[in-house]
């Protein structure tokens, strides 16, 4: 609104050009432009800083406000389930996975919004290897260092020497 004001000002008391008028603003010579044919002359012609706030005057020169109507929310596909049929199934590839997606929810997101998502939540998932150990069966050891020494003494076999 103040912008709006200060373009009829300085239009309608300086007397400058659309061009000086948009370098003075910091707006775009087109916005000056639609600002000077907007309203008829009497609406703005006794505007003033302390009275163009108003809303009523807000109206008068813009009209009233649209609601913008939302979209639906759309349904995500369940990623998880989908990467491990990915993992499982050699020959399933994204589009088929996507096919699928869009027969069962039709106002789903399309091929390309579908794979930036599951790659954004591939992204997000820790890598992970899993391996199955057996209580007992292996022992693991991390160190450090230029030498390992085991602690753990064997008995020896009869006519064999203990090693320390």
């Amino acid at each position: 609104m103040r912008k709006f004001i200060e373009v009829i000002r300085l239009r309608f008391e300086l007397g400058l050009g659309q061009r000086a008028i948009a370098r003075a603003c910091s707006i775009s010579q087109s916005t000056v432009h639609d600002y000077l044919n907007r309203p008829p002359q009497p609406v703005w012609c006794g505007l003033s800083e302390r009275s163009g706030t108003s809303s009523v005057s807000s109206r008068a020169l813009f009209g009233e406000r649209q609601v913008v109507k939302r979209l639906p929310e759309q349904v995500l596909p369940d990623f998880p389930a989908l990467h491990s049929q990915l993992q499982q199934h050699r020959h399933l590839t994204l589009q088929l996975a996507w096919e699928e997606y869009r027969q069962i929810h039709p106002e789903g997101y399309g091929y390309s919004r579908f794979c930036e998502l599951y790659q954004r939540w591939r992204r997000k998932q820790d890598v992970v290897l899993r391996q199955v150990h057996k209580p007992g069966e292996k022992g693991f050891v991390d160190w450090a260092g230029a030498r390992f020494r085991s602690t753990i003494r064997l008995p020896a076999k009869p006519g064999q020497p203990r090693c320390s």
